[in-house]
């Protein structure tokens, strides 16, 4: 349970608590899910960079759709999540020779779209962490 009351307005746990401002929480749905769906980078890319951070962010409820499939890997998905875990463990510090890494990969769109769904996702993550959000069976965001 979050330390707030949730508010009536959304249909997850998640929008409830930023339901308490419900300009905020549309605008915040509506990023997410530009960011989420298949643009530069595939929807499948982008979820398994999404459990990546999950997994360092410290929000309990954004963990709940497991950790990153390996199964699913594809030479890009392996950068993109192999960039998360750097962005994690450098906390937005990355090094060059990392940055680099992604130059041989990816195009500068790719780059852009990559990393703005990098801070939007830790940012969604560090909300809930913060509320701290539990997990809640079949809800997400």
């Amino acid at each position: 349970m979050a330390f707030i009351a949730y508010s009536s307005n959304g249909s997850t746990p998640f929008q409830k608590l930023l339901g308490h401002n419900e300009k905020v929480m549309d605008s915040w749905n509506n990023l997410g899910g530009e960011l989420e769906k298949d643009g530069f980078l595939s929807a499948e890319l982008k979820e398994q960079v999404r459990r990546t951070l999950a997994q360092g962010n410290g929000c309990v409820y954004c963990k709940a759709k497991g950790k990153p499939d390996e199964k699913q890997y594809d030479e890009k998905i392996a950068v993109s999540v192999g960039f998360a875990q750097a962005f994690l463990t450098s906390k937005g510090q990355t090094s060059p020779t990392v940055v680099n890494v992604l130059k041989e990969y990816f195009s500068d769109e790719e780059i852009s779209e990559l990393i703005a769904f990098i801070c939007f996702t830790t940012a969604s993550q560090y909300f809930g962490a913060l509320m701290q959000l539990e997990e809640v069976k079949g809800s997400y965001r």
